[in-house]
């Protein structure tokens, strides 16, 4: 069950939720496609505390984004319209259930709905 559910987000975000994000202004993670090695961006929900970006991935190390970011941390985020560079971190320790009640809740809401395999990432910001 929980690779179809996968399946479906990961269409729906592909299909749906990036094509209008990226046109938007909602908060964006750009990484760099560990193939392609071509910018790729991801609408994504999470906060900035302390010149850091947190945020959950939804299905963990499965998710296009995370693998990206393991091959290459070195990230972008667009948060309220303004691109920042940083680093990621992938916090496989982290509660990201307790870290989601201190990000924006609607995306939280979603993210715990859809969610299959929970992962914490920060982006240390420059």
């Amino acid at each position: 069950m929980d690779n179809l559910k996968q399946r479906l987000v990961h269409g729906a975000q592909r299909l749906v939720v990036n094509p209008v994000g990226r046109k938007m202004p909602v908060t964006m993670l750009e990484t760099i496609g560990r193939k392609s090695g071509q910018p790729r961006r991801t609408a994504v929900g999470g906060r900035v505390i302390d010149n850091q970006f947190w945020m959950v991935s939804e299905h963990g190390e499965r998710s296009d984004y995370v693998r990206n970011i393991k091959a290459n941390p070195a990230v972008r985020v667009r948060v309220r319209g303004r691109w920042r560079s940083g680093t990621a971190h992938l916090l496989p320790d982290d509660d990201a259930k307790a870290r989601l009640r201190s990000l924006p809740a609607l995306n939280s809401a979603v993210v715990r709905a859809v969610g299959s395999d929970l992962l914490t990432i920060r982006v240390d910001l420059d």
